[in-house]
């Protein structure tokens, strides 16, 4: 199988990582791609967001199958351009895509579905923001309607930053808040059957503790010991199936990676937010664990062939990535620091870059995903903070904190 990745990010090499692993690819390629995919796969130059570019790199590839890894390129139609060429692709329309693309629109569909799920207001005027955050109360939840790479939402206790979060989005949903650890459920979909993956839990906080402000995640960690027996089939039952059915009602079905954020509530598993593609850094950990082979996954899911799939098979033991970020993220992140230590298996390349000398320079806010595997939870963190230290970068930044509470049996519903 001849198979494209579509993005350039810590996501898209897990996935390049494991594609390669698979013995039916006998070609992979990414674009644009990054260092460490440059490790398994051939680079392509491309714009992601193109669709008939991205459609006519994969007709000159002589593509079997193209994976689109980040939000963006769906919500703009790179998974309709390359269908359009005979070519089966891994990923939603755009149409689909909305389920991330808008939260209200998501939203609109979970009440039509019936999906359990936080109470809500889109607003777009300070009077609007105003009523919501009066009804609803603190914490405030306050989310840009549009993708914001994971960055578009603000919970706290301060009235006025919630005011000036909307104020600065325009278009927002305000939600009332809900308590309870926080699991992504990643299921693949050819729009009927759905296969779930295993859940994972990640840290959106920058700082230990979960302090400082909303990230695109500073970690993740799997297996999760702690969560109910009936977690994954009670969530197939009460929001993705009613979700997938909702999606064919409405002549757009979800083919896919749908990705569901929870928070396990006292009145049980209610979704935070959907996202249309595999989440980062949770799919470093979720594939670390996957017997399956990917390609053969992903292939069935784009070709509505996912029924006659086998159960999916998962190794022992557990998985853990802790990001290393550069300075000043989540703000403006600093860039052009060399990198070293970085090039060794275990760490996945984000936002990476090659200086015209040669050497690994950082490129974005995330800049690395440093993965380890081990028996337990406790050896696989222990093994991904040795693989850290071995990280050399000015003024990283990252937690050490990631998957502790579970470790320590702290975690509780």
């Amino acid at each position: 199988m001849r198979v494209l990745v579509i993005g350039s990010g810590g996501r898209e090499h897990a996935l390049a990582v494991g594609l390669a692993a698979d013995p039916t690819v006998d070609f992979l390629a990414a674009a644009p791609g990054n260092p460490g995919i440059a490790q398994v796969a051939e680079l392509h130059e491309v714009t992601a967001t193109d669709p008939a570019a991205v459609a006519a790199l994969a007709v000159e590839l002589a593509a079997d199958l193209v994976v689109v890894g980040p939000e963006a390129p769906l919500v703009a139609g790179v998974a309709d351009a390359v269908r359009a060429k005979g070519i089966a692709c891994f990923g939603p329309s755009a149409a689909a895509a909305q389920l991330e693309g808008s939260k209200a629109f998501a939203k609109d569909v979970m009440a039509a579905a019936g999906v359990p799920t936080a109470r809500s207001y889109a607003c777009t005027t300070p009077d609007e923001v105003s009523h919501a955050l009066d009804d609803l109360g603190a914490p405030h939840v306050v989310k840009n309607d549009g993708l914001a790479a994971g960055k578009g939402v603000v919970v706290t206790g301060d009235r006025s930053a919630a005011e000036r979060h909307a104020a600065d989005c325009g278009r927002v949903v305000i939600e009332e808040y809900l308590p309870g650890p926080e699991v992504s459920l990643f299921v693949v979909t050819d729009g009927t059957a759905a296969v779930p993956l295993m859940p994972a839990q990640d840290f959106k906080r920058l700082a230990d503790g979960d302090e400082g402000p909303n990230t695109g995640g500073m970690g993740a960690y799997a297996p999760l010991a702690w969560a109910p027996d009936d977690l994954v089939p009670r969530v197939l039952a009460e929001t993705v199936e009613p979700t997938l059915a909702e999606m064919r009602r409405r002549g757009t079905p979800f083919a896919g990676l749908l990705y569901v954020g929870l928070a396990l509530t006292p009145d049980g598993p209610k979704v935070i937010e959907f996202n249309a593609r595999f989440g980062d850094p949770e799919t470093q950990v979720v594939l670390a664990l996957l017997e399956t082979p990917l390609a053969g996954l992903l292939n069935a899911a784009a070709t509505g062939t996912l029924a006659g799939l086998p159960p999916l098979r998962w190794r022992e033991g557990s998985a853990i990535t802790v990001v290393v970020a550069s300075k000043n993220y989540p703000g403006t992140p600093r860039t052009g620091d060399v990198i070293e230590g970085a090039e060794v298996p275990g760490v996945i390349h984000a936002g990476t870059a090659r200086r015209d000398d040669g050497a690994l320079i950082s490129a974005g806010g995330r800049v690395l995903s440093v993965t380890a595997t081990g028996p337990d939870l406790a050896a696989a963190r222990d093994a991904a903070y040795a693989l850290v230290a071995g990280v050399r970068l000015d003024g990283a930044q990252y937690r050490k904190d990631i998957a502790l509470g579970a470790v320590e049996g702290r975690i509780k519903l």
